[in-house]
């Protein structure tokens, strides 16, 4: 009795079955124009009845292509980096794409084990690169590494190495094929200044984090100028870290400060992220100072369960899936595969994604002026 094989059908099968060329084949798995409505009808046709499934090594045999993305990315122990390279993976995966990532340290990365990271991608023919950089070191060593695919760098807009420094850096040709995406803080920051000073606010303390951080450097840029604009006077108190264990000792350290030397405390609290704000919230609890009845609290990200604090913590909530899908729609259109990316706004060169202001119960009418 003759028994099913279970061998995977070829390329050439599914030719002999059409009564084609198997480079006709090709030519219809990789949507060619170049092919008849009949021709590619009957060959469709051969496909499903033999159960044929292209493999990676036939779409790249075609079109001179690896369909390979690679990632180096930095931040992998924070929110919004993990859930910005979840949405990259699943955009190249909805587009037949494959990723091939390479995680570091985003404080600790060297140019000579970026330049080793890019090389042992490139011996795989990626066909492009996203590089994931939320800090100064990363950021300097995507824009120096020497690529000659399309690349995506994903940073914030302010850091210690400016945009008009990075184009005087990178070389017209390279430039061309290159392109960067990230989150419109700025705006954001702007709704929550807007909101704290609506709200009567003229002393606020700001949480800033991790000077090394272009996230970090971005938002405090924005408080400080934005709150120069409204004549909030701010008080800014540099973490070294976005845990909320060094917020929370700083805060300690303010409220008794201030108890000892007869300071008022700011009427608000505006952190960096929201670890730093529940940092603060801790202490200020501990305390006996009620949240936002003598102090209001704002964090930054939208973290998981800030919605179920007590009280629920008015936040910024970045689009982090929104920034991936368009650091890989850039890199379509840099393949040529798609069209180029539409951004709510465009500054510094770079296409940004807007951050929404979520107001909660943890931010209300100053207690005093």
């Amino acid at each position: 009795m003759a028994t099913k094989s279970n061998k995977r059908p070829s390329m050439f099968e599914v030719a002999k079955l059409a009564g084609v060329s198997h480079q006709t084949v090709s030519r219809v798995i990789n949507d060619s124009p170049d092919v008849s409505d009949a021709t590619r009808a009957r060959v469709q046709t051969a496909i499903d009845q033999l159960g044929y499934r292209p493999s990676n090594s036939a779409r790249a045999l075609a079109s001179h292509r690896s369909r390979t993305i690679g990632l180096i990315a930095g931040g992998s122990g924070f929110f919004g980096p993990i859930h910005t390279i979840g949405a990259i993976e699943s955009m190249a995966r909805s587009h037949g794409l494959f990723m091939s990532v390479a995680m570091v340290h985003e404080a600790l990365c060297t140019q000579r084990e970026f330049d080793d990271l890019v090389d042992m991608l490139d011996e795989q023919n990626v066909d492009a690169f996203i590089f994931l950089t939320p800090t100064d070191v990363m950021f300097d060593v995507a824009c120096r590494a020497r690529v000659s695919q399309p690349r995506v760098i994903v940073t914030s807009t302010h850091g210690r190495m400016s945009m008009r420094e990075v184009r005087a850096l990178i070389a017209d040709e390279d430039m061309r094929r290159t392109a960067f995406v990230g989150i419109d803080q700025w705006a954001a920051m702007q709704e929550v200044v807007r909101l704290v000073a609506g709200y009567g606010h003229r002393h606020a303390l700001y949480l800033a984090g991790p000077k090394e951080w272009r996230d970090a450097a971005t938002r405090l840029a924005a408080w400080e100028a934005l709150c120069a604009r409204e004549a909030v006077r701010t008080q800014v108190m540099r973490c070294d870290t976005w845990q909320a264990g060094e917020a929370y000792a700083k805060m300690n350290h303010l409220i008794d400060t201030c108890g000892k030397t007869g300071a008022q405390l700011p009427t608000v609290v505006v952190a960096a992220n929201d670890s730093q704000a529940v940092g603060a919230a801790r202490a200020l609890h501990e305390h006996g100072l009620r949240i936002p009845q003598d102090v209001s609290l704002v964090g930054f990200d939208d973290m998981p369960a800030m919605d179920n604090m007590l009280p629920p913590l008015s936040t910024v909530r970045p689009d982090f899936e929104g920034l991936g899908t368009a650091a890989m729609r850039e890199t379509l259109h840099l393949l040529g595969e798609g069209p180029e990316p539409v951004f709510h706004s465009t500054q510094h060169g770079m296409g940004l994604i807007p951050a929404a202001v979520v107001n909660r119960a943890s931010l209300g009418p100053a207690s005093r002026a």
